[in-house]
């Protein structure tokens, strides 16, 4: 029978040199995301911090596409979600005045095209781009704005 010879074994340094070659390009991509998601709720006027607050983020960006609260619930269900995923990038994507193409970089590539939507030179254009089909006029979040939550109706404006 032969002696176990620790030497021979992988070293625990080996172990710990690969695990930090990927996860720390991981935290980078993760937090170029994270950074350019908060751009791209400012730009709509939201907050920014909402898109670090998890199931709220979804809320806020149903808000910024114009779906209601309750698509939540088709987001996180498994197999629908397959659905309504690339749909609300579409949607997002269109809100931005932005084409399939970018919706695709979405979807495939989000840590590329979230920092690219927040800090490039788009302009949210409304919901699913209400602004841009009535002469490309970007939209202002400060009028007409709706609490989701709140669900009286606003008093009509004069």
């Amino acid at each position: 029978m032969q002696d176990y010879d620790p030497s021979s074994a992988p070293s625990a340094g080996l172990a710990a040199a690969i695990m930090g070659a990927i996860l720390i390009p991981s935290l980078i991509i993760g937090v170029i995301s994270l950074v350019g998601m908060w751009k791209v709720y400012e730009k709509a006027g939201k907050p920014g911090w909402a898109a670090i607050i998890p199931i709220y983020n979804i809320i806020v960006l149903l808000e910024i596409i114009g779906k209601p609260i309750w698509w939540i619930f088709m987001l996180i269900i498994p197999c629908l979600n397959f659905i309504f995923i690339p749909w609300t990038y579409n949607l997002l994507s269109k809100s931005f005045g932005q084409g399939v193409g970018f919706t695709l970089g979405l979807l495939f590539l989000s840590f590329i095209f979230f920092p690219l939507l927040g800090f490039g030179n788009f302009q949210y254009l409304g919901p699913a781009g209400a602004g841009f089909v009535g002469g490309g006029k970007p939209f202002d979040p400060s009028t007409n704005y709706q609490d989701p939550f709140n669900t009286n109706p606003p008093p009509p404006q004069v």
